[in-house]
């Protein structure tokens, strides 16, 4: 039986396996953002690249680019890594143009 030492347990819980992989961020303020983990630190800061927000109102969704995009830990509710061989949202969701999901976004009192 072999048993996993310190060091295993350490990289477990770090975002080191997370490096190089597109991963979703949810933050604090409700916001979600897609991005390539390039870095991070002991507190969670994270630098993600060729980041973008995904803003969903109803049906319809917009990814609004922001490349490369730097996240501060405390910010930060839940980082999961996205699997590249599923689709990312159920079928009957409809991409628009930015300026459409932030006229919606108006209209619904959504905070943009």
């Amino acid at each position: 039986m072999s048993w996993a030492g310190p060091e295993d347990l350490l990289f477990s819980t770090s975002l080191a396996s997370y490096l190089d992989k597109k991963l979703l961020v949810l933050l604090r303020d409700g916001r979600k953002l897609l991005g390539v983990l390039r870095s991070f630190d002991q507190f969670a800061n994270a630098v993600l690249e060729g980041a973008c927000e995904r803003v969903i109102v109803g049906d319809i969704y917009c990814d609004i680019p922001l490349g490369l995009y730097v996240i501060r830990g405390e910010n930060v509710v839940l980082i999961g890594e996205l699997d590249l061989d599923k689709e990312e949202l159920p079928p009957h969701m409809t991409r628009v143009p930015e300026a459409e999901i932030k006229r919606v976004s108006k209209t619904d009192h959504i905070a943009y």
